[in-house]
């Protein structure tokens, strides 16, 4: 049968298009993933596309069969993410290996079915990347962190690649890759997995680019193939994340320069903003025939999108077409870090920089001990800066742990682009530091060393490990004799390890780099005259015998004698080099920064340094150590290393700019400097960095910073003030004067404990320059008063989000206007309004009272009461305004109360079954995050950041991140600096979900109550556990209707009449997300991190409707079990409400009286799972929900709206209250 390899060479072969497009297709539900076998597992398995292959395996079969009736000549086995990796989302590490083997017995019977000798039909094992980076950090404030370690993922992908193999794959296609390390990984496990299963197979490589042509890792497509070049690859191509008109340009460029087959993909174009994919069929053939009529393909396909109706019109544009011949192999060394490095004669001579190296730094040296990385970094950078095209690395000291501080500062190193553009030379005389570090780097690195010394075994052991990880390596002239010193020595040591390498480890010449040992001359000691000399003859010897082999040196060592005269080190560094490059040497390590050159020496010193180093006379050590004294002040000149940094920018610009990015590398070092510069610490504030606040505030405004940014830019200016604060308070107590716009004190009422909008008005208000005092929430009325007078302040900020709070608000303005203030209020909160400004708490003030409908306004209205110019003609439109709304209240046009009864629903009693749960009483019950954290509302969360839901749908992309990066791409301009925010948002909200799961993962508590219930007119009538019943008064809808038939609803008519004398039932829950969240974000406040105390607070508030949500879904199906059969039901369907039965909230539109929390108490017992309430009802901790469970299947979700006085003289009498108190409890 014609092989795979020969068809290649003959034609263009067809693969087949998405298999996640056509799994959709089917519209499968949570039941048809579980299928028998995993029916009650507790993790929700829609989406785990890979387990059909067991749930499900005759869709596959058919997707298979349907893409091979197109016309594909290779199909994917359905084993994308099937890997321990992935799978553990699912808790399915346990089945991969199963998975794997029936995906590719799947595809395996469906290939041979349609295979003939003329058209042979072949299997690709799918590999995906996994959703997880060996070379990024998931955290932004950690670069040096890694969610995943070379050794696992390479462990992973070997179980999934035996499995493949064993299944009877033809190739194993690694596919979307990202990040080249982790393509490194999966290149291990293949030779790993193939040697295990004694059976050879192909490896194709697909990778996936940015719009820049990187990597999503920051690779270049030459480094990515410089990068991977180590391994015997089929074919290297590139997929999904474009369109194949967007992909053709980087195809083009990989075409050109890969030896090997070229293999294309696309995507049927970008996802729209719906994430869904809109070319067709027709419109992309056009497009895939000018990747074939251009010659430069050779396998062609569909990624995500693509149908089989792409897959049949692409097998008639190949039919007769000719196929790319792959390019000719360069046998140069190629190197890379980002960017790809190419040594050859005619690079001339490549430097690698020697200075982040502790045997040869005492500052590198001093900076690992002490921590200080980010200096550390900056060494490494400066080099860089200086031209040093390779970075040394050496961590080889006594009282250092070299494995960890290696792979830690790479790690560091590899999340700065700025340094990781350029190669790193791992520079260690131990092994274990050597093979950690090749695990950290994606590019091709080098390895600094590998000798003869310990002989031939573990020469030949470490050559190739090194080759298969894709490294170059420095081979030292030492073998079990010692080190190599004379010329005859060095090449006899250097000609035997050639052939070792290239005859029996298989590694390519032009990867083998020989350090022929630079030793120290002028020493005093005869032997060692010719040393240089001999280093000189061995690089030309090496030249000319040993083809494609390199020669490199570290050129320090040879001045050693003159150490602590900097001008004669260079001089002879500089004299080394010119007659050294002349001879061949192709790279050496070096300072790039040197500011000897050859030519700049004068003709005296020259001749010198020349009769040492050429060891030309007898007497030149002599000579040049007596010209070295009589020339001491160049050796006393300080060390001119240093290339121009970022001190060149003026130091207010570095401040505006650390500002609006939030960083706060350099703020000490800045700060100290600009208040030398402006002569005070307040004029650093009421310049430079007020101007850099202003910036943010205007950029928030325009749109162009979003809140998480602010809030990481207030972070930044937090610790600028924390650095002036001393000075601050001298010039302070000097002058009586303040750099603030203005004070502000801000507070949630009494009563009420929500204080997440609050934090974020006093993050905005922080960065707009005004002085923030904040009292917290639960705060009386009459500390808000005493503050305000005895901080002077300018502004009074409240906040509230439950019910009571408004009538509260209105209490703290009548207390301001009895202490004779008058200073501006404005008010803010989920529950309050311009209208309910207007009319219930302005009129109790004679000061402005300004309703805030958002964080942002804060200081917009702020700054227009401030200036004299626009403060009094401000205040007059606002009572102007304010005046005409509560001129505009019309009374609400409703029913009679007897009326909108009348027109009740209507609901037969007569045939209904009330199912009764399966255990009465009441319950605690203790989700996990990990249960509840799928429940989500991702929606909701973006809200409060103030990010709408068309970036909030970031949350529902399934596909891989380029695919995200594809959703991305598909915004406009102006709205993807937003989309990238959301990105970041949704990253860091997921950290820091992952975080609880660790520490707090049992934080979440509820509790809930299932019992006998009956309706009495408006009443719900519970039976409490202890013999009590607690009646529920129910309002109903009064405002009229359009339609002449509506209905007028309340929740008690989903409750059967007692009249009736057959039982009900009905149900009360509460939940929270505990007190361990609690008690965390109390001590992110403390410690000043705003940004992850908002963070956390908001995905607290999540994670309690969440845990409302998987509660709902619990006593659904199993605790009440009314609806034991329920299909698995997506998020939005979820929050849809699309099942049987509803759960009202307590304060909420059909259940709108926040006195019922006092209720909820005394029948569920809050306290045992620490749910306490504030003597407004408020839940403390805020992250907290309750309300009622109803179950019949005509109940609904309504709206109160206004209800009539009839109605609410009647509630009032049924609560106990006075008339008055229906309006502090009810929010209608």
């Amino acid at each position: 049968m014609t092989t795979l390899k020969q068809l290649l060479d003959q034609r263009i072969l067809v693969l087949d298009g998405a298999m996640g497009t056509m799994i959709q297709r089917y519209g499968l539900g949570e039941r048809e993933f579980r299928g028998e076998r995993f029916a009650h597992t507790d993790v929700e398995l829609k989406g785990n596309n890979d387990l059909l292959c067991l749930t499900a395996p005759h869709i596959i079969d058919e997707i298979h069969r349907t893409y091979l009736e197109a016309g594909a000549d290779i199909i994917e086995t359905n084993s994308f993410n099937a890997n321990a990796i992935s799978m553990s989302d699912y808790r399915l590490e346990g089945v991969v290996r199963e998975i794997n083997l029936a995906a590719a017995r799947l595809a395996r019977q469906a290939a041979d079915a349609y295979s003939t000798a003329e058209k042979p039909r072949f299997v690709a094992g799918s590999v995906g990347p996994t959703n997880k980076s060996c070379s990024m950090s998931p955290d932004v404030e950690n670069p040096a962190l890694r969610s995943l370690h070379f050794d696992t993922l390479a462990a992973a992908y070997r179980e999934q690649m035996e499995a493949l193999v064993e299944g009877g794959v033809d190739l194993l296609l690694v596919e979307t890759i990202f990040d080249t390390l982790n393509a490194k990984a999966a290149l291990w496990a293949a030779r790993q997995a193939m040697e295990s299963a004694g059976r050879e197979v192909p490896v194709v490589l697909s990778v996936t680019v940015t719009e820049s042509g990187r990597t999503l890792s920051g690779q270049t497509l030459e480094a990515f193939l410089t990068s991977v070049s180590h391994a015997s690859l089929l074919a290297v191509g590139l997929n999904c994340s474009f369109g194949a008109r967007d992909m053709k340009p980087w195809l083009q460029r990989l075409a050109a320069i890969a030896p090997c087959y070229v293999s294309a993909y696309p995507n049927a174009g970008l996802p729209n903003q719906l994430g869904e994919y809109d070319e067709t069929p027709q419109s992309m053939a056009v497009q895939i025939k000018e990747f074939i009529d251009e010659g430069l393909v050779n396998i062609v396909g569909g990624c995500c999108g693509t149908t089989p109706e792409h897959i049949a019109a692409y097998r008639e544009l190949v039919a007769g077409a000719a196929p790319r011949r792959p390019a000719s192999r360069d046998h140069r060394l190629h190197l890379s870090g980002l960017d790809d490095l190419v040594v050859s004669r005619e690079t001339n001579f490549v430097n690698i920089g020697e200075r982040c190296n502790v045997a040869g730094s005492r500052k590198f040296l001093r900076l690992i001990h002490e921590k200080n990385y980010a200096e550390a970094l900056d060494i490494a950078r400066q080099q860089v800066e200086a031209g040093a095209q390779v970075i040394d690395i050496n961590m080889d000291d006594a009282m250092l742990d070299a494995r960890d501080e290696m792979v830690n500062f790479l790690n560091l190193i590899v999340s700065d682009p700025d340094i990781y553009r350029v190669p790193v030379m791992i520079d260690s005389s131990k092994w274990e530091v050597i093979s950690a570090a090749l695990k950290c780097l994606q590019g091709k690195a080098i390895v600094n060393s590998i000798s003869l010394k310990e002989g031939e075994e573990l020469f030949l052991q470490h050559a190739r490990e090194i080759k298969q990880m894709g490294a170059a390596v420095v081979v030292m002239a030492f073998d079990e004799q010692g080190q190599a010193d004379t010329y005859e020595r060095k090449i006899e040591v250097c000609a035997r390890a050639y052939r070792l390498l290239t005859e029996v480890a298989g590694m390519a010449p032009c990867d083998i780099i020989f350090d022929p040992n630079v030793l120290a001359i002028a020493t005093g000691i005869e032997s060692h005259d010719n040393y240089a000399v001999d280093f000189i003859r061995a690089t030309a010897w090496i030249h000319q015998h040993l083809p494609e082999a390199k020669v490199s040196g570290g050129v320090s060592n040879l001045s050693f004698s003159f150490r602590g005269n900097n001008y004669i080190r260079e001089a002879m560094h500089a004299v080394f080099l010119y007659h050294a490059i002349a001879q061949g040497l192709d790279m050496a390590i070096v300072n790039p920064a040197t500011s000897v050159t050859y030519d700049d020496l004068p003709a005296e010193t020259l001749t010198l340094i020349e009769d040492v180093v050429l060891n030309r006379r007898p007497d030149a050590t002599e000579r040049l150590i007596d010209f070295a004294a009589r020339h001491r002040e160049e050796a006393d000149k300080p060390n001119r290393t240093e290339p121009q940094e970022r001190t060149s920018v003026p130091v207010a610009d570095r401040l505006r700019q650390a500002l609006v990015k939030g960083l706060s590398t350099h703020l000490e070092s800045d700060l100290a400097e600009a208040e030398a510069q402006y002569g005070s610490a307040i004029a650093v504030i009421e310049q430079p960095l007020m101007e850099g606040m202003n910036r943010v505030g205007q950029l928030f405004g325009e749109g162009k910073m979003f809140l998480p940014q602010v809030v990481k830019s207030a972070r930044t200016m937090k610790q600028a003030v924390a650095i002036l604060q001393p000075l601050i308070e001298q010039e302070n107590a000097r002058t009586g004067e303040t750099a603030k716009r203005g004070k502000f004190i801000i507070a949630t009422v009494k009563g009420d404990v929500h204080d997440i909008g609050k934090n974020i008005v006093g993050v905005i208000l922080a960065c707009n320059n005004f002085e923030v005092i904040d009292l917290g929430v639960m705060v009386p009325a009459e500390r808000i008063v005493e503050r305000a007078i005895a901080e002077k302040a300018d502004f009074v900020g409240l906040s509230g989000l439950i019910t009571p709070s408004l009538e509260e608000m209105g209490h703290v303005v009548a207390e301001m206007e009895k202490a004779g203030l008058r200073t501006p209020v404005i008010i803010g909160g989920a529950t309050t309004s311009r209208l309910h400004t207007a009319v219930k708490i302005a009129p109790r003030y004679s000061g402005p009272v300004v309703h805030a409908g958002d964080a942002s306004q804060n200081p917009l209205i702020a700054a227009q009461l401030l200036n004299p110019q626009t403060r009094q003609s401000f205040i007059d439109s606002l009572q102007a305004e304010q005046e005409a709304l509560r001129h505009s209240q019309k009374p609400a046009d409703t029913l009679p109360l007897a009326e909108a009864e009348q027109r009740a629903p209507r609901i037969d009693w007569t045939h209904y079954v009330a199912p009764r749960p399966r255990e009465l009483g009441r319950h605690t019950i203790a989700p996990t995050i990990t249960e509840i954290r799928p429940y989500i509302n991702w929606r909701a969360f973006f809200a409060v950041w103030k990010i709408g839901a068309q970036y909030a749908a970031i949350a529902d992309m399934r596909g891989c991140d380029h695919c995200r990066a594809a959703w991305l791409a598909a915004f406009p301009t102006a709205e993807r600096a937003k989309a990238t925010e959301a990105m970041q948002l949704y990253k860091e909200a997921n950290r820091l979900l992952d975080t609880l799961e660790r520490e707090n993962n049992d934080s979440p508590r509820g509790v809930y109550l299932l019992t006998e219930a009956s309706s009495r007119d408006n009443l719900i009538r519970l039976h409490l556990p202890e013999g009590d019943v607690l009646e529920i008064p129910c309002l109903r809808q009064q405002v009229r209707k359009p339609e002449a038939d509506a209905c007028y609803y309340a929740l008690s008519d989903f409750v059967r009449p007692e009249q009736t004398g057959a039982p009900d039932y009905a149900g009360l829950f509460a939940v929270t997300a505990g007190g361990d969240i609690q008690r965390r974000i109390e001590r992110l406040r403390l410690a000043g991190d705003d940004y992850n105390a908002l963070l956390l607070q908001s995905l607290a508030d999540r994670l309690a409707e969440a845990a409302s949500e998987w509660l709902h879904l619990k006593v659904r199906r199993e605790l009440w079990g009314y609806a034991p059969d329920e299909p698995a039901l997506g998020l939005p369907a979820l929050l849809a409400g699309n099942y049987r039965g509803i759960r009202p909230a307590a304060g909420y539109p059909s259940l709108p009286d926040h006195s019922l929390f006092f209720d909820w108490d005394r029948a569920l017992d809050l306290g045992q799972i620490e749910i306490t309430l504030t003597e407004n009802g408020a839940m403390y901790p805020n992250a907290s929900t309750a309300g009622l469970y109803l179950a019949h299947p005509d109940a609904r979700y309504f709206h109160i709206g206004h209800i009539a006085p009839d109605q609410r003289e009647r509630y009032a009498r049924q609560r106990g209250l006075s008339l008055e108190a229906t309006t502090k409890w009810l929010s209608v």
